[in-house]
C-alpha cells in the first residue's frame, strides 16, 4: 500500500504544479524502474541470507575438521570457508575432475542426498599418512585402489560424524556415507539443472593444500529453508546452564585414557653390549631395590611408589603425590 498523503501536501503539490516548479513528465521518468532479467533456467531459490547461514553452519564444522583430524593424520590441519555460490549441478559435475572422491551423504532425516567433494590430492595426503608416510601427493593422480578407498571411506566416515554438532541449531540430522564415487558421471543423485548451493571449505595438511566441496541441493533442504537464518537462531537459543556444562566436561575428560608408566630405572651400555643381548643377561640400574619408583602420567613426574606383585601380575603401590610446586 502506497504512502497516504496529508491534505497540506496534496495542497503543496498541487500548487507547485501550477506554477510549474514541478514537471508531471519528470516525474514520471523518475518512477521508471529498471527491469532485471529474470532466468528461468536458473531460479533463485538461496539467498544470501541462507548462504551466509550455511557458511556460519560449515565455519563451526571447519572448526571440528582442524581439532579432530589430527588425532588420525598426526598432522597439523588448517580449514577455512573459502566462498558460497548457488550453481545448477550440471554446473557441478561438469567442474569436477577424474578422479575425484565424493561421497553420497543420505541426510536423514531430511529427503534426498548432499556430496560431499574432497579433492584427490587430500586424499592421497591423508591416505599417506595414514600408512605412516609423511603426507606427500601423488605427482600425477591415478585411480585409487581397494585398500585405499577403505581407508578414505574411514575418513569420511569421522567427517560425517562431527557435522552433527554444527546443524544442531537447524535440525538434528543423522547422516550416513551410502556410497563413494570417483567418476563424476555415476553421481548424478538430483536432476542437472536443479539448483545446489555449495560451500567451499579451502584444507591445507601440512604443506598440501585442496578444496572440500560440501554440495547441498535445494530438493534436500526445502524443508528448513525457513530455518537457515540467524534471526530463527537467536530465537530459539537458551541459555545453557553453566554449573551443568562444566559437569558434563569434567566427565568427558574422567573417559580421556592417558599413558601411565613407572620407571624401574636408568642405565648406559654400548651399542655392542647391547646388540649381543641374550635371555638372562643382567643390566645394572641406577636404582637400589628399596629405591621409591618414579611414575609418569604422560611426560610429566605425578608420583612415587614401590615396586610389587598383585596375584601373579607385577604391581606398584604409589607412595607420593608431587604437586606441581615439586
Amino acid at each position: 500500500m502506497g504512502e497516504v498523503l496529508s491534505q497540506n501536501e496534496i495542497d503543496s503539490l498541487l500548487a507547485a504544479l501550477s506554477t510549474g516548479e514541478l514537471d508531471v513528465d519528470e516525474m514520471q521518468g523518475k518512477e521508471d524502474k529498471q527491469v532485471k532479467n529474470y532466468d528461468f533456467k536458473r531460479p533463485a531459490k538461496f539467498s544470501k541470507e541462507h548462504l551466509r547461514t550455511l557458511e556460519i553452519i560449515y565455519e563451526h564444522y571447519g572448526r571440528l575438521l582442524a581439532t579432530t583430524l589430527p588425532v588420525y593424520l598426526r598432522k597439523n590441519i588448517q580449514v577455512t570457508v573459502a566462498s558460497s555460490e548457488t550453481v545448477t549441478f550440471s554446473e557441478f559435475t561438469n567442474a569436477l575432475s577424474n578422479p575425484v572422491i565424493l561421497g553420497i551423504i543420505n541426510f536423514q532425516p531430511l529427503g534426498g542426498n548432499i556430496i560431499l567433494d574432497l579433492a584427490a590430492n587430500l586424499g592421497f595426503a591423508m591416505i599417506d599418512r595414514m600408512l605412516g608416510g609423511k603426507g606427500v601427493p601423488l605427482e600425477k593422480n591415478r585411480d585409487f585402489s581397494d585398500i585405499e578407498m577403505s581407508i578414505i571411506e574411514k575418513i569420511l566416515i569421522i567427517s560425517l560424524q562431527m557435522m552433527r554438532e554444527p546443524w544442531k541449531n537447524v535440525l538434528d540430522i543423522s547422516p550416513i556415507l551410502e556410497r563413494i564415487e570417483t567418476n563424476p558421471q555415476f553421481a548424478q543423485v538430483i536432476a542437472p539443472n536443479e539448483m545446489i548451493a555449495i560451500v567451499t571449505l579451502n584444507m591445507k595438511i601440512g604443506d598440501v593444500e585442496g578444496f572440500m566441496n560440501v554440495c547441498l541441493p535445494y530438493f534436500t533442504l526445502e524443508s528448513v529453508m525457513d530455518k537457515l537464518n540467524t534471526k530463527y537462531w537467536f530465537s530459539t537459543m537458551q541459555d545453557t546452564n553453566t554449573e551443568d556444562y562444566q559437569m558434563y566436561i569434567e566427565s568427558l575428560i574422567k573417559r580421556v585414557d592417558v599413558p601411565l608408566k613407572v620407571v624401574m630405572g636408568n642405565s648406559k651400555i654400548s651399542v655392542c653390549d647391547f646388540i649381543n643381548l641374550q635371555v638372562g643377561d643382567i643390566i645394572r640400574l641406577d636404582t637400589n631395590v628399596d629405591s621409591e619408583l618414579d611414575v609418569y602420567v604422560g611426560n610429566i613426574k605425578k608420583f612415587t611408589a614401590v615396586p610389587g606383585t598383585d596375584k601373579d601380575k607385577y604391581a606398584a603401590r604409589v607412595t607420593t603425590i608431587l604437586r606441581e610446586e615439586e
